[in-house]
């Protein structure tokens, strides 16, 4: 796959990892639609980015997503490139949990839901062109989890393993499917100020830039990179270690 003179979209685009990606991808020649829930973030992206495209789309929802697809499709006939990254992580103390269903309903449709339907939706668009790809976001927690975020890990693994399948059904076709598992990184992933971090979110851009050029299908970066190699055991010790560390910091969890 040549990263130049495609059309992408990335949804999530509008902060944190996903204008880091955006940014890098207008950077090596390509056009880019960013879609994003929040107007004010657009703008902001914009503002800083003239080149983007924004597109206002809350993926939570069915409608929406078929929406994207239908401008992207009719807009820019000739787009090639999907980035599921919208993704949201919320804390989850399963002894207490007390909030609707809609609460924890909300992480799976905009983590699993989206990027699933996004993806067999946009299929027999990507099918026809000569080039094209599908580049799904999943996370290191994927592969160990974070105890305090069961649903977001558990929406992850979920998303890697449907990452998996589709690249082995679409193998002799034009679309390359690519995943990326981020460590942490410094992002507002939780909301405002949870989530101040991890990995600078340019230093993590870079490093996946420099692999996706280089053809890799599958890009970690620092933690989430080394675990990718882990036997099954020594996940499990990961996830231990992680809750223990969590457990420390927050007693009252």
């Amino acid at each position: 796959m040549e990263w130049n003179g495609n059309t992408i979209l990335v949804t999530g685009g509008s902060n944190g990892i996903g204008l880091a990606l955006a940014a890098r991808f207008l950077a090596r020649g390509n056009r880019v639609v960013i879609c994003g829930r929040r107007q004010e973030k657009l703008d902001q992206a914009k503002a800083v980015y003239p080149d983007l495209i924004t597109v206002r789309c809350d993926v939570m929802r069915p409608e929406e997503r078929l929406r994207l697809l239908a401008y992207m499709n009719e807009t820019y006939p000739d787009w090639n490139v999907l980035v599921n990254n919208a993704g949201i992580q919320q804390h989850v103390n399963v002894r207490r949990a007390s909030e609707p269903w809609e609460h924890y309903e909300r992480e799976i449709a905009i983590n699993f839901d989206a990027p699933v339907h996004l993806t067999l939706a946009a299929l027999p668009h990507l099918l026809e062109r000569p080039r094209a790809a599908v580049v799904n976001v999943t996370s290191g927690l994927a592969l160990a989890p974070a105890a305090w975020a069961p649903v977001y890990s558990a929406t992850k693994a979920a998303l890697r393993s449907f990452t998996q399948s589709l690249r082995l059904q679409l193998q002799g076709t034009p679309v390359e499917v690519v995943e990326i598992v981020p460590p942490a990184v410094n992002t507002d992933l939780g909301g405002p100020g949870l989530h101040t971090f991890g990995v600078p979110v340019d230093e993590f851009a870079d490093g996946v830039f420099e692999k996706l050029e280089a053809g890799a299908e599958e890009i970690g970066y620092g933690d989430a990179e080394r675990r990718l190699s882990l036997v099954p055991q020594e996940l499990r010790n990961a996830a231990e270690q992680m809750w223990a560390g969590f457990r420390s910091r927050n007693p009252n969890f």
